[in-house]
């Protein structure tokens, strides 16, 4: 059966009528999926526990008329903390504004994003836990009693000014939830995990994308795609575009799993989603360490990659599968992850 994207299936293409995404001073992560992303929490995928708690929140700040509490939202990259921060913005009507850590290394950034707030709105800040010290003192005040402490002057001649801010909801994201400063993780209100996507989750957050890009897509190509995305939305939605790039020059019509793996096969993403840089890895540690144990320098400088990079990108899915495992000693391959190299 082919899932096409029709005029009774496809989402009409609307404004939010009060939701405005601002940038300030920083990249949008992933802008190319702005088009695809749900605008409200009945069209979001996944993540069932955390839609029921934020559903009641929602549901009791409209009833007392208030802003929402303060949210933080951390889990690995790429699986929608954004996304849900501008589905809360449109669930209650405001507009969100989106900054991250890195662009506010001056007070004067901060201080200028929440003069500007209005009454009840977001603000998203990503990588929350790169804030500096001034930023993160600066928010203290801001997030617990709404208002703004400044120091005018210097030396002798230095006193502090206090301006009221408007009531508004601060939503950070990060992915080291423990690199948070204890009083600055204890003002969140609400605080919840983002895990990793089921495949049915996925499957059908891939159908939803391939209906909005007008990709005909068989249910087992769907269900293809799902397997190979390591559990993240983010990575569904590339290889999900790769698909359609290889389909659409290499004159395919409706995509079939077959295609899907002769696409991924191309871009070296295996069965389970492995990609060259983790086979690489896998491969060094079985062919010139006897699969192990050696240390995240050596194999760092072996495989001409940055320690932090192996460590923080690459490893997780290997562990994720159990075909890694950190020891004291170092790092070494397991049964299963040497009979899965073997086999592919």
């Amino acid at each position: 059966m082919a899932i096409q994207s029709s005029s009774g299936n496809s989402p009409k293409k609307e404004t939010p009528r009060l939701v405005a995404a601002e940038a300030s001073g920083v990249e949008r992560d992933g802008g190319r999926d702005e088009g695809l992303r749900p605008k409200r929490l009945c069209d979001y995928v996944g993540q069932p526990e955390l839609k029921q708690v934020l559903a009641i929140a929602l549901e009791a700040t409209r009833q007392r008329q208030e802003a929402l509490d303060h949210v933080l939202l951390y889990g690995p990259p790429g699986l929608g903390k954004t996304t849900m921060a501008l589905v809360l913005a449109e669930e209650l009507g405001v507009r969100c504004r989106i900054t991250s850590a890195p662009a506010l290394e001056r007070p004067r950034d901060i201080v200028g994003l929440l003069m500007n707030l209005q009454p009840r709105e977001l603000l998203f800040i990503d990588e929350i836990h790169r804030l500096n010290r001034v930023a993160e003192e600066l928010l203290y005040p801001a997030m617990e009693d709404f208002r703004l402490d400044l120091t005018v002057g210097a030396g002798a001649g230095a006193r502090t000014r206090s301006l009221e801010l408007p009531v508004f909801t601060l939503v950070g994201a990060t992915t080291k939830a423990g690199s948070l400063s204890s009083p600055l993780r204890d003002r969140f209100g609400l605080i919840q995990r983002l895990e990793f996507y089921n495949c049915s989750d996925l499957e059908a957050i891939v159908v939803r994308a391939a209906g909005l890009l007008k990709v005909e897509l068989m249910q087992e190509a769907a269900a293809e795609i799902a397997r190979r995305c390591r559990g993240t939305p983010r990575i569904a939605n590339r290889l999900l575009r790769r698909v359609r790039d290889f389909a659409s020059v290499k004159g395919h019509g409706p995509v079939t799993a077959a295609v899907v793996e002769e696409a991924l096969a191309m871009h070296r993403v295996d069965a389970l989603g492995l990609d060259a840089s983790d086979r690489r890895l896998l491969e060094l540690l079985l062919g010139s360490y006897a699969g192990g144990p050696a240390g995240l320098d050596t194999l760092a400088a072996a495989l001409g990659e940055d320690p932090d990079t192996l460590e923080g990108v690459v490893e997780p899915f290997l562990l994720q599968l159990g075909f890694l495992q950190r020891t004291p000693r170092g790092r070494v391959v397991t049964e299963a992850g040497r009979r899965h190299l073997e086999a592919a």
